[in-house]
């Protein structure tokens, strides 16, 4: 096999422009009604739509790494790293790391990419491992394998760590000269994967990645915000990781570009749809959460964490249970309370009982970018 890196014309990425025409288009109309929906909260809903929206981003880079983080610790060093009251709780290194990595990101949009900031970001996001913060250097091939230990298979194989300080010295001009040169989206799909095929790290190298990838949104929509990207490839992970392996053998790029710019694209309407999320949680609790006696208040956190696109199949008693710990009898009168109060409604009978919470979900369809331009959105073509 032959890698992206090892071929002649290597960095100099080609697509056809003409293929993202609209995608770009779209993107930019999408970043001014977010950032402008964003700026018509009151103070108030905007930190919290704010803090909502990257907590989701840092849990879910993650989760695509396999790595599980506590939503609740995760939510305070947010808010304490944004000069936010939050409560007291014992928060794990990593959590720390991810959310200042976010709040750098979120501060400092318009700043250069250097290797210090490079290399900060993954001394943070790795939370005090032995190679945390410096480019890998040792001389194993950094192989990515996937299958059985008796048949592995190389996915991708990375530049030797010789190499590295030098294609990361030429990855950093290259994105600190594209900045007005390239389309938006063009220009982060080409950072992504122009860093993960040099995989400078010897962990770590997705939530980098991707946090380099947000960096080169921002920037080219001229504001600070979250774009809900992570959350976005974490549902379609394995088409994600499949496009990355395509792109990872060319230097021609235009299908992985269409892939990101889709991903990109809906990742822009989950992120709308949090923001009008937040603001009918945030209502919805203010409403029922007096109401409510502590299982059922943290029963509702819980299906409310799920975001715009709601509980998978509703709430029923197993799934109460396993939240609050209750007995039998005692989710069965925390249940009919919330039915009572007006906080849920009860569908179905017997073991096929649902309670659907009265905030009404927000689901974000598929986007892709097809081989004309077009955007195609649940099937359906723009």
């Amino acid at each position: 096999m032959t890698w992206n890196w090892q071929r002649p014309d290597w960095p100099s990425f080609s697509f056809d422009a003409a293929r993202l025409v609209q995608a770009e288009r779209a993107f930019l109309r999408g970043a001014g009604v977010f950032i402008g929906s964003v700026e018509h909260l009151e103070f108030g809903e905007r930190e919290r739509v704010l803090v909502e929206s990257m907590v989701r981003e840092a849990v879910t880079t993650s989760a695509i790494e396999g790595e599980a983080l506590n939503r609740e610790s995760v939510q305070s060093s947010l808010m304490r790293a944004l000069g936010l009251d939050a409560p007291t709780l014992r928060v794990r290194p990593q959590e720390r790391g991810i959310a200042e990595v976010l709040v750098d990101l979120y501060r400092r949009p318009t700043e250069s990419l250097t290797h210090e900031r490079l290399c900060d970001w993954h001394r943070r996001i790795m939370a005090g491992a032995m190679a945390g913060g410096s480019y890998r250097a040792g001389p194993e091939p950094m192989r990515i394998v996937f299958g059985r230990a008796e048949r592995p298979h190389v996915h991708f194989e990375a530049p030797p760590s010789s190499r590295v300080r030098a294609e990361m010295g030429r990855f950093l001009d290259w994105f600190a000269g594209t900045e007005h040169q390239t389309g938006i989206l063009a220009r982060a799909g080409i950072a992504h994967l122009y860093f993960e095929s040099i995989h400078p790290f010897e962990d770590g190298n997705g939530r980098v990645g991707r946090a380099v990838a947000e960096l080169a949104l921002a920037q080219g929509a001229g504001r600070a915000f979250v774009s809900a990207l992570s959350p976005t490839m974490l549902r379609h992970r394995r088409e994600y990781y499949e496009a990355l392996a395509r792109a990872s053998t060319t230097n021609r790029v235009t299908d992985w570009l269409a892939w990101f710019a889709g991903a990109a694209l809906e990742g822009q309407s989950r992120a709308l749809a949090l923001v009008e999320f937040a603001i009918d949680k945030a209502r919805f609790l203010a409403r029922f959460a007096p109401l409510c006696n502590p299982r059922q208040a943290a029963a509702l956190r819980r299906v409310l964490d799920e975001g715009p696109d709601g509980f998978e199949g509703g709430l029923s008693a197993r799934k109460y249970m396993a939240i609050t710990g209750a007995s039998t009898a005692t989710t069965t009168r925390d249940l009919s309370g919330l039915v009572e109060m007006g906080a849920a409604n009860r569908v179905g009978e017997k073991r096929a009982t649902r309670y659907l919470l009265n905030v009404a979900p927000r689901p974000v369809g598929r986007v892709r970018v097809d081989e004309s331009g077009g955007i195609v959105q649940d099937g359906r073509k723009d």
